[in-house]
């Protein structure tokens, strides 16, 4: 920061130099004077290409740092869509569930009403049969007894 120091002398040469009286202004040497402005002028290239380099840089950072926020909000948005889309398939398969767990009770339930319908069936006929039986083995002991 070399244009710094040279404004730090040339306000030193002011202060030191010798003051009108009864006025505000100091007489300056010229050839000081001038000899200050040069020197500034010489650094003055040097300063603002670091001030162009430290926009530059300071551009640079801040096009990286939008590029990565972009990064990240692309990043949740694709988290987001994707817990969404969890979400539905888990509600999906939760539905699914549902439906198959009344579909197995509702065959569970004609099972056992076409169990116990077949068991009736079966014990109705042996009833019948029974009867019959019974029918015929009372008849052959009222025989027995004639």
């Amino acid at each position: 920061m070399e244009l710094f120091n040279i404004l730090n002398e040339l306000e030193e040469l002011i202060e030191e130099s010798p003051r009108v009286p009864m006025t505000r202004r100091v007489m300056v040497d010229e050839n000081k004077l001038l000899d200050y402005l040069d020197r500034i002028r010489t650094s003055l290239p040097e300063e603002v290409r670091q001030a162009k380099w430290l926009v530059k840089e300071r551009d640079k950072v801040l096009s990286e740092s939008k590029k990565e926020a972009q990064r990240m909000l692309e990043d949740v948005a694709r988290e987001i869509e994707q817990r969404a889309e969890d979400h539905e398939i888990v509600k999906k398969a939760e539905k699914i569930a549902q439906e198959t767990i009344k579909k197995a009770e509702d065959v569970s339930l004609q099972i056992r009403q076409g169990a116990r319908e077949y068991a009736d069936d079966i014990l109705q006929s042996l009833e019948e049969k029974l009867s019959k039986i019974l029918g015929e083995i009372q008849q052959g002991r009222s025989e027995l007894r004639k």
